[in-house]
């Protein structure tokens, strides 16, 4: 257990316990790698990292160098026999640097046999398996699958919420998906506008709060969140609607329309 929480700087701040991002998790990645490097093939500290390396790459936007380290890391856990659940998270991994790759096709075969895995191993309150649930979302929202993704969503949402807390990363990312698939699915009735709208106030505020508001998520959401309202706004402003005008027309008013 001390080891373990020793290796846990490599990739989580210990005074916050929020995992880095950006540029410094690709810097510690590589530094991570260099540590371990000289271990022997099979020493779990070098396995370990390679996964690390392979993150702070992808993290970094570097999907094209994430991906041959994430490629090398599966073929090194099948080839050595590690245990399914270790490969079951180097997959998940692949499938996170396809997706960035816009190989979403790949992704989404590869996620969904992993979610699969994951509720017979573990079951449906396992964070793993939740954690899967979300990736697996993601990459059907990525191909448009508004519908099956939604009902994911709404199986999982509440389930992450009662395990991981509604300040959790993976709890806001489902309820961002969900809000966005409510907006965006075609004829989007106004409730679901409305309900979408709030989703994403309310958790831009818990994002704010937890991660800070200078955290990609909390930026990303808050970007989402003008962008949803301005939908709405558009949406429930009926056309024809009599704007007052400064001209001395004969009734002193012009008629504007909004767009759909």
């Amino acid at each position: 257990e001390a080891l373990d929480v020793r290796f846990m700087r490599w990739y989580t701040c210990s005074l916050c316990e929020q995992q880095y991002h950006g540029a410094v998790s690709c810097a510690l990645g590589w530094a991570c790698w260099k540590t371990y490097l000289g271990r022997p093939e099979n020493d779990w500290r070098r396995m370990n990292a390679m996964t690390v390396l392979g993150n702070g790459l992808h993290d970094g936007n570097d999907p094209e160098g994430a991906l041959p380290v994430r490629e090398a890391t599966l073929s090194t856990y099948r080839r050595l026999g590690v245990s399914a659940e270790a490969s079951l998270i180097v997959q998940g991994n692949l499938a996170g640097t396809y997706q960035a790759l816009g190989r979403l096709e790949e992704a989404l075969r590869i996620r969904r046999d992993v979610y699969s895995a994951r509720l017979r191993l573990d079951g449906e309150e396992d964070g793993e398996t939740i954690r899967e649930a979300n990736n697996y979302a993601m990459s059907l929202m990525d191909l448009q699958r508004y519908q099956g993704g939604k009902s994911l969503l709404r199986r999982q949402i509440p389930v992450a919420r009662r395990v991981l807390g509604d300040g959790s990363e993976i709890t806001l990312s489902m309820r961002w998906m969900y809000a966005t698939a409510l907006i965006n699915t075609g004829g989007a009735t106004l409730d679901n506008l409305r309900e979408g709208v709030t989703t994403l106030e309310e958790i831009e505020g818990i994002a704010r709060r937890v991660l800070g508001s200078t955290h990609p998520t909390a930026v990303a959401l808050g970007v989402s969140l003008e962008q949803s309202r301005a939908v709405l706004a558009a949406r429930e402003t009926p056309r024809g609607v009599g704007v007052e005008d400064d001209d001395d027309d004969e009734d002193g008013w012009e008629t504007v329309s909004s767009e759909e």
